[in-house]
């Protein structure tokens, strides 16, 4: 059991994110046990055949314990914002101390025998960590970044779907709802993963407490290091309709209706996004932006919600269903 003492005020702090790099990593236990993760099979066999003939598929793999199923806590690291650049994640992990990655990669093993390709690699700590982190960028982009834009709206999705139910019903309804197997009372979470023989007590005291969903956990993780940043990645929902098809919206007949600058913005918001980003990508004024987002608010088809300091606007059902003409 992984157990967490969080004070009013880490209640008051707590923080949402989702990390390109989380998924970039938790995504090898599907590889590792397609059986356990039947609902992400066409991704599997796709990069199962991307993958073919890469030769470090080897060492990422190995990086996943047999049976216990953990992976060194350096690859990954607690987000620094809520929508982390996969590029800033990239290098802060290769700005760890080497030492620090084989200490990790020796922790994820626990008692068993560590593989020959990691215990050869062990010998020489910055060996290790250079050739790791490089191993997970060019994986990154075989496995992940195509998908990174479908994957990242569910997260997102699910962001503001925990940051409302904060709004509205407390912290305790949200970190109850995040996993059956957790408790909270008191100021004390409980994460009940006995069967991975995690067994800690932390104190957050102000270092700041991370909820992270994440698309490959099968329930709620934590790091292994009682000292590590306190975190919770816990399975997104939706996960189902991930890889499902999904018809192509009709830009023209939404432009008829409400304007080519809204239109545009509502297509864009399919993941909730943030006002300033909206305004870096279409190269004009927060204020500009603001305005579209006002007006769409007021008429129910963007909603909005807090994601630690950020506001996220997303698309209602009533505006997918208008430009899916599903009204």
């Amino acid at each position: 059991m992984i157990t967490y003492r969080l004070s009013v005020d880490d209640l008051a702090d707590m923080r949402f994110a989702c990390s390109p790099l989380l998924e970039t990593a938790t995504s090898l236990w599907a590889l590792t046990e397609p059986s356990a993760h039947v609902l992400h099979l066409p991704w599997i066999r796709r990069t199962n055949a991307v993958l073919a003939d890469w030769p470090d598929r080897e060492l990422l793999l190995a990086l996943v314990t047999p049976q216990l199923w953990w992976m060194p806590d350096f690859l990954t690291p607690r987000p620094s914002s809520p929508l982390p650049d996969v590029r800033d994640e990239l290098a802060q992990i290769r700005r760890t101390p080497p030492r620090q990655a084989v200490a990790d990669v020796i922790r994820a093993y626990g008692d068993r025998p560590l593989p020959l390709v990691l215990a050869d690699l062990c010998r020489t700590p910055r060996r290790l960590r250079d050739r790791i982190c490089t191993a997970f960028a060019t994986y990154w982009e075989l496995a992940i970044e195509p998908h990174w834009p479908r994957m990242r709206t569910l997260l997102e999705a699910d962001m503001v779907h925990r940051a409302r139910l904060l709004a509205r019903d407390g912290a305790a309804a949200v970190l109850t709802g995040l996993d059956p197997s957790i408790q909270f009372s008191n100021g004390v979470l409980r994460m009940r993963i006995s069967s991975y023989q995690l067994d800690y007590e932390s104190d957050v005291r102000g270092r700041g407490f991370w909820l992270v969903p994440t698309l490959f956990a099968k329930h709620t993780i934590a790091p292994l290091d009682p000292d590590g940043p306190p975190t919770a990645a816990y399975p997104a929902r939706g996960i189902g309709t991930l890889w499902e098809t999904r018809p192509e919206p009709t830009r023209r007949a939404l432009a008829d209706l409400l304007g080519t600058p809204r239109a545009d913005l509502l297509m864009e918001l399919e993941a909730p996004t943030s006002t300033v980003e909206l305004a870096r990508r279409r190269n004009v004024s927060p204020s500009a932006i603001s305005q579209h987002l006002a007006t769409l608010h007021a008429n129910g088809l963007v909603a909005r919600a807090r994601a630690g300091r950020v506001v996220l606007y997303t698309r209602t059902e009533l505006a997918d269903r208008l430009i899916h003409n599903r009204l």
